[in-house]
């Protein structure tokens, strides 16, 4: 891997010094890795039918067709079915099959299991750290990032594109404009969009979807609070964050100090 040196923006978008980017951010890409981490962190809610449902009731599972016992089925010329009793008359019954998946009101046949549900995927330490360290260098790859978004062309910029800290003190308004006039064209894909979904979702608790917009990564002592794009910090970055849906390429700025607090957080690390 070979040392990039990057240039740091200032609060007006003008470059004014140059630091050396560290070795993961030229590092490969394993795309295969990502998908099969972000696969491993997806949740399924587990569910399954009441242990007891559809057998709640009196009903023998042991009738049999036997001479002068009582409560069989001798003479009736019905199957061996465990059946609850609805009325009674003597040694006469009305009997109604319970219990049983084939009877109304019984049990599921082979109904959902936890156990089936809850067996997620392992995955080794070292692929989860591949997989950051291969969607971090993502972000760096115009290639990349061109291939994610339809709407971005060529990008016209210097990769990854790492701001000044200072701009964590300015104004959600003055970030925004700082963002138009160093991404230029590409600004549309910038910040997040919400509008209302067309079909059946919009009456399924779904109406409205967004774009997930840019990620700005600014470190663990450093705070913006914006709507229009996600902001995290270097503590909190996760896979999902640095690619969506397990696609690398995101577009994403960084902060001088989220780079020296990656560097001292996966530096050394393949």
């Amino acid at each position: 891997m070979k040392n990039i040196k990057i240039q740091i923006l200032n609060k007006e978008g003008n470059a004014v010094k140059q630091i050396e980017l560290p070795d993961f951010f030229s590092g490969p890409v394993r795309d295969d890795i990502i998908m099969k981490v972000y696969f491993s962190s997806l949740h399924k809610q587990p569910y399954s039918p009441y242990i007891l449902a559809g057998m709640q009731h009196s009903a023998s599972g042991k009738l049999k067709h036997v001479r002068h016992k009582w409560k069989t089925l001798y003479g009736y010329g019905i199957s061996r079915v465990p059946r609850k009793i609805h009325t009674r008359r003597g040694s006469r019954f009305m009997w109604v099959g319970a219990t049983i998946s084939s009877a109304v009101g019984g049990r599921q046949a082979h109904p959902p299991k936890i156990e089936a549900i809850l067996n997620s995927k392992k995955i080794n330490k070292k692929e989860k750290i591949k997989a950051i360290l291969g969607a971090l260098a993502a972000t760096s790859s115009a290639e990349k990032i061109s291939k994610r978004y339809a709407r971005i062309e060529k990008l016209n910029v210097n990769l990854p594109i790492v701001f000044d800290s200072a701009i964590t003190g300015l104004k959600v308004k003055e970030i925004i404009k700082l963002l138009q006039k160093v991404l230029g064209e590409n600004f549309a894909v910038a910040l997040r969009e919400k509008s209302v979904r067309a079909g059946k979702g919009k009456a399924r608790g779904r109406k409205y979807k967004s774009s997930r917009g840019l990620l700005m990564v600014i470190a663990s002592d450093e705070r913006i609070k914006c709507r229009k794009f996600e902001a995290v910090n270097v503590k909190n970055l996760s896979l999902e964050q640095l690619a969506p849906a397990g696609v690398p390429g995101r577009l994403a700025v960084y902060t001088e100090k989220a780079i020296a607090e990656l560097n001292a957080k996966y530096g050394g690390k393949k």
